[in-house]
């Protein structure tokens, strides 16, 4: 990580020539400008860049969709100011030259953009703030690699693509050292800019990988996640490659995120572990995991954001389909893990897809809502959750529209503004899908029908 001084050594230097200032949008993607290094040190650093309201208001392609309060062609479509956090200031390695420093979003008047990613986690940090808590998390992000570029995997439509390996290399070293080159520039890049990257291994999948990186404070993982997901996908281009994190690929499995989250007092102290109790877990505990249970079916918007999510919950794929907990049951969609001091839950639900920050503020939130109400854990399923009585997570985007819609635990934790926001970013999607032809209709009823 940099400090301002040595960021200014550097660009007196000509060292650094560049600062990207970004954010992170609705979609888990990295937006923003990229700034001489010089006018950042003479006016960005203390004054903000603007960028245009519409950036939190667009779908995938990036094209401004009706049916946003804070944008719209009736309002203008005016600015809203990045707002540079110093503590995230790093060296990206694999650019030259180049370091970045994310920002928060505010109005020109200085009003938080409360519908932003990073203000939404902000909030529900804040939250346990109030009772004296800290939350700390890593995620696990999955991808498929393949030996076609962007360009060409474009332009064949995303069809015919070839992954990197040719069969399942779960835990394999020999295939997997086909890939190193570019896991290694991913893992050595991503140290350099300032994250602990634990080591990579190979996931079910053909081309299939997972590069993990130790926890931390749930906003820094939130934020290095960000940069680490962009940062991949440039290294992939480099070297003439292409990944993917999308939910469900193909038929085989899908790719994941899953999220690790605990919490500690804001003097360090664990709060989740009790070595005195049978399952060493603390009241505490049990009554954050009782609150994930409870509000997992409302808050699987935040989980699970698109229409491909939802074809990652599959029986026997290791990607849940039961709202069950157990200890180190793969099978649940939460499991206890760790010992003592490092216990902590995962939540298995969230895909490669996933805004990471929309997904630790649903978990805090939800947390929050069992210990606040001090609700009662059931017991540990154990056994397999998939052909267990278990109530079932959301199938499709639409089901989990109209959770969210009407959940009132949402509203309380998140507020109106930020539920329908995310609300109508899922309905601009399901209304393109629906209105879309696709290759599975034609090869079903071109001849046939």
């Amino acid at each position: 990580m940099l400090s301002r001084d040595e960021l200014d050594a550097l660009v007196e230097a000509g060292d650094i020539d560049t600062v990207i200032v970004a954010f992170c949008d609705m979609q888990g993607r990295l937006t923003g400008k990229r700034i001489s290094a010089r006018l950042f040190a003479d006016d960005v650093a203390e004054h903000g860049a603007e960028c245009c309201n519409y950036l939190l208001a667009v779908d995938v392609d990036n094209n401004t969709v009706d049916g946003y309060a804070i944008s719209s062609w009736e309002t203008g479509y005016g600015d809203m100011v990045m707002t540079p956090d110093f503590a995230t200031l790093r060296l990206i390695p694999w650019q030259p030259g180049t370091a970045l420093v994310m920002a928060d979003l505010s109005w020109t008047d200085g009003r938080p953009v409360t519908q932003a990613p990073r203000s939404i986690l902000n909030r529900q940090i804040d939250r346990l703030a109030e009772r004296g808590l800290v939350p700390y998390a890593a995620t696990e992000l999955e991808f498929i690699v393949f030996d076609d570029t962007y360009r060409d995997a474009w332009a064949a439509g995303y069809k015919g693509l070839t992954p990197a390996t040719d069969y399942n290399i779960d835990y394999a070293m020999l295939a997997s050292t086909r890939m190193e080159p570019l896991l290694r520039d991913i893992r050595l890049g991503m140290d350099g800019a300032g994250m602990y990257c634990e080591g990579v291994k190979g996931e079910c999948n053909f081309g299939q990988q997972e590069v993990g990186f130790r926890y931390d404070h749930a906003r820094t993982t939130c934020d290095n996640h960000t940069i680490y997901r962009n940062g991949a996908k440039e290294i992939a281009d480099q070297h003439g490659k292409s990944l993917t994190f999308m939910a469900k690929f193909d038929e085989r499995e899908g790719n994941s995120c899953h999220i690790h989250i605990s919490l500690r007092g804001d003097d360090g102290s664990a709060v989740f572990a009790d070595s005195d109790a049978a399952d060493g877990m603390t009241p505490m505990f049990r009554s954050f995991i009782a609150g994930q249970l409870a509000t997992m079916r409302e808050f699987s918007l935040c989980y699970a954001p698109n229409i491909n999510s939802y074809k990652r919950f599959a029986e026997g794929s290791f990607a849940p389909t039961a709202i069950a907990w157990g200890f180190d049951n793969r099978t649940c969609a939460l499991r206890v893990v760790g010992h003592g001091a490092g216990m902590r839950m995962e939540n298995r639900a969230p895909g490669g897809d996933v805004n990471q920050y929309l997904a630790v503020s649903a978990l805090i939130a939800g947390g929050l809502y069992g210990i606040e109400n001090e609700l009662e854990l059931p017991d540990a399923l154990e056994g397999n959750a998939y052909k267990s009585g278990a109530e079932r997570l959301p199938t499709t985007l639409a089901e989990a529209v109209e959770l969210f819609d009407n959940s009132t635990i949402a509203r309380e934790a998140f507020g109106d503004d930020v539920v329908d926001h995310y609300l109508n970013y899922a309905r601009v999607e399901l209304k393109a899908f629906n209105a879309a032809v696709t290759d599975w209709e034609r090869v079903r009823g071109f001849e046939r029908l």
